[in-house]
């Protein structure tokens, strides 16, 4: 829901990275988030708000990359993507993709349930094959996947967009490894990762304090607090090529977005590319 409601204000700001129309319409019907903003009129401190300012500005340049990301795959000719814990993104439904595109959305059942009855709601429709699959991403899910019809034989763009951080390392080193059984020459992934333990004065920053205060979200602690794996070096042991940048990189790319601070909740974060020949 946080991201639901960063992507609906990001959609009403005029010089928007990404647009969802949907994102409003979840915020709007969960009883939980129901009286938060979803337009940049409704956060009084506009991009100084640490929470819907910056964080929230965050979360539109990484919807913005992460597109990017997988229109150019669909434009080198994958017709095949995999949206890995797909949350309440409508880019099955918000993207312009090719004809025969197909796009595998796998989260918990409870999320798909509630996006599809919202979706349902707005009598929005997918612009490419859209197939929901209920799946636990702690545990195994190929198998779900693979009767959802999805084909291991031709290429994939696999997206994790804001999943690896909440996993278990056994889960996130299990789904790189799924990947690669599953990702055909071709394949490309994109996820994003939390590198290492944040110092206390990271901790303490204004990001998290208004998400506590604000919202009664505490990030810290839904982030697993074990080390993480070097996904990334996996991938690359397995014969992937692998890039991996900072959201900053993207910011100054697009020309908005956050900059650097001191004490950064976002200084740790990175945004890895990796493409199977």
């Amino acid at each position: 829901m946080l991201v639901a409601a960063a992507r609906a204000i990001e959609t009403h700001r005029p010089d928007a990275l990404a647009r969802d129309p949907f994102a409003e319409h979840f915020v709007r019907a969960a009883r939980a988030s129901a009286g938060w903003p979803v337009h940049p009129d409704q956060v009084p401190g506009g991009d100084a708000d640490p929470l819907w300012g910056r964080l929230g500005r965050y979360f539109g340049l990484r919807t913005r990359v992460l597109d990017d990301f997988l229109l150019a795959r669909a434009a080198g000719g994958v017709r095949q993507v995999v949206l890995l814990g797909a949350g309440l993104d409508c880019r099955a439904h918000r993207l312009d993709w090719p004809p025969g595109s197909t796009v595998y959305e796998l989260d918990r059942p409870e999320v798909l349930a509630f996006k599809d009855r919202v979706l349902t709601g707005t009598g929005a429709e997918a612009r490419a094959h859209r197939v929901p699959v209920a799946a636990d991403l702690c545990r195994e899910w190929a198998t779900a996947l693979l009767a959802a019809g999805f084909d291991p034989g031709i290429p994939t763009a696999w997206l994790a967009e804001g999943l690896l951080l909440y996993l278990p390392p056994a889960a996130e080193r299990a789904l790189a490894a799924t990947v690669h059984a599953l990702g055909a020459p071709g394949s490309a992934l994109a996820y994003e990762v939390k590198l290492g333990v944040e110092a206390a004065a990271v901790r303490a920053s204004p990001v998290y304090a208004a998400a506590r205060a604000g919202i009664g979200v505490d990030l810290l602690a839904l982030f697993d607090p074990a080390p993480r794996p070097d996904t990334a070096a996996d991938l690359r042991g397995r014969g992937w090529s692998v890039s991996v940048t900072t959201p900053f990189d993207f910011t100054r790319r697009h020309g908005r977005g956050p900059l650097p601070e001191r004490d950064d909740a976002l200084a740790a974060n990175r945004w890895v590319f990796a493409t199977r020949p």
